[in-house]
């Protein structure tokens, strides 16, 4: 069950919601969002319907909600949700009317090959860059980013470009410096059902971009959302970056499928990255305009200057002619599927 409060709601509002609930022996998470809070509830259900919170100063509605994921379950939001990335006058959207492109380096290897791929993606259309300081890998001998001084240089970047900046977490003591350095969260696909740092990334105040873990379902990906979304964060994108089959001519399989099951299942915005879906630098844009055709919220791509000398996924990351070509696809694809680019709204 969950409870939608009113625009206007006040925090003396909220308490009260929260207060009856518990006088019956349940709990109550609080989730606020730009445009609105939802109250999930926990516990007896009858109990709660006996408590009349409809009456509740504050209250817009009351809703049983029959999905295991309830505060990002499309039955008691209808409207799908829009997602602010980035400071007060800068922010990009991410959400049902628009077509946002973020883009970057993979990893952040150096300042001055972060700065020349920044510019690069913002060249192509991109309004937000994604870069990783630190990188989860399989091989513990890999290139694992240049760690905390890659969030300096992604916090000049934010001034010098005006983008908004996400990377990537992947210890639950980085999320607080982390935090002061970026616009928004990723939780990698490994780290989809690490609880724990779900949590504190909810907790972080920061809009989240939670990847798909590679053997998940779709209800698995989204109750790692609800970790989330019940610890009071509302503002996540679901990014599909395909899953493990037995298929072997891509890294991945990008199951283009989940992006509209998604959809329905969830209000949430659904955006995918066909670089690490491919693996592979010559199925990027193919993968993008896919995307695009199935009604993605968004793509996220690789991008590095010299893509052979790369420390990390040079064998997608996307330069000259492919660039090129995924520039034009992003330009003219989303208004055959009625969208905007994001930057036509941004705020």
């Amino acid at each position: 069950m969950v409870v939608v409060m009113s625009p206007d709601a006040t925090d003396e509002d909220i308490a009260q919601v929260v207060t009856r609930v518990e006088s019956v022996g349940g709990e109550a998470f609080v989730s606020k969002g730009v445009m609105r809070t939802i109250i999930g509830l926990v516990g007896d259900i009858e109990s709660f319907h006996h408590l009349n919170l409809r009456t509740l100063r504050g209250v817009a509605d009351v809703r049983r909600i029959s999905d295991p994921y309830k505060l990002v379950s499309r039955q008691h939001h209808q409207q799908r949700s829009t997602v602010w990335v980035g400071p007060a006058g800068k922010q990009v959207p991410i959400g049902p009317d628009t077509f946002t492109f973020l883009a970057g380096p993979c990893v952040a290897e150096s300042a001055e090959q972060t700065v020349e791929a920044a510019r690069m993606a913002q060249s192509a259309g991109a309004t937000i860059l994604r870069s990783g300081s630190y990188r989860p890998g399989v091989a513990p001998h890999g290139f694992a980013g240049i760690g905390a001084a890659g969030l300096e240089t992604l916090t000049a970047i934010r001034e010098t470009t005006g983008m908004p900046v996400v990377t990537e977490v992947i210890d639950t003591h980085d999320v607080e410096a982390l935090a002061e350095h970026v616009d928004m969260i990723q939780v990698s696909a490994r780290d989809m059902s690490n609880f724990g740092l779900l949590q504190a990334v909810a907790q972080a105040g920061l809009p989240v971009l939670l990847r798909r873990g590679m053997s998940s379902t779709v209800e698995e990906w989204l109750m790692a959302a609800e970790y989330i979304a019940q610890r009071g964060n509302l503002d996540i994108v679901l990014c599909e970056r395909g899953i493990r089959t037995f298929e072997q001519s891509t890294r991945n399989t990008l199951d283009i499928s989940s992006v509209p099951v998604a959809q329905v299942a969830s209000h949430l915005p659904v955006i995918v990255d066909p670089s690490h879906a491919a693996g592979r630098t010559d199925l990027v844009v193919p993968l993008s305009r896919a995307a695009i055709a199935v009604g993605a919220d968004g793509i996220v791509v690789d991008v590095h200057a010299d893509p052979e000398v790369a420390l990390c996924e040079g064998q997608q990351a996307l330069s000259g002619s492919e660039l090129r070509a995924l520039a034009q696809a992003v330009r003219q694809l989303p208004k055959t599927v009625g969208r905007l680019p994001a930057r036509d709204l941004a705020r």
